[in-house]
């Protein structure tokens, strides 16, 4: 200790409390990295979305459950586990696209969050053909 500050000389800012990070903030880092990945067209499965649409139409269901549909994490005190739900585009290669999702996300978890990302699993729900009508397509259609 010093004697005017009360500061303990030595113990690092990082030993002087906890940080807890909230599974959903993990799972909004991991969905906003999968997007950006090119060839990803969505997360969640087609009626997932579909539904999650219909939802934040309703007043007072624009609860942001869209950022992170088709993702669940298990986040622990150093550790993360992820499971995400993907949309393709027609024409690419599913294995790169995985690959490079899967990349993505480990980097911007364990950067951002400071976890160490231990597995990141993919599930490809379907693939966006090119004469599919997009869901804001859709919607503007509807409405």
């Amino acid at each position: 200790m010093t004697e005017n500050t009360g500061v303990r000389l030595g113990a690092a800012p990082g030993s002087r409390g906890r940080t807890t990070i909230a599974d959903v903030v993990v799972e909004k880092i991991a969905g906003m990295a999968a997007r950006d990945v090119l060839g990803v067209y969505a997360l969640g499965s087609r009626t997932a979305r579909s539904m999650g649409s219909m939802r934040e139409r309703m007043p007072g269901g624009g609860s942001g459950k869209s950022a992170t549909r088709g993702i669940s994490v298990e986040v622990g005190e150093l550790q993360a586990a992820i499971d995400l739900e993907i949309v393709v585009d027609y024409g690419v290669s599913i294995t790169d696209v995985a690959g490079a999702v899967r990349e993505n996300v480990i980097s911007a978890v364990e950067r951002m969050a400071g976890r160490d990302v231990v597995e990141v699993n993919i599930t490809v729900s379907d693939v966006k053909l090119p004469d599919e009508e997009d869901e804001g397509e859709e919607r503007q259609r509807i409405q």
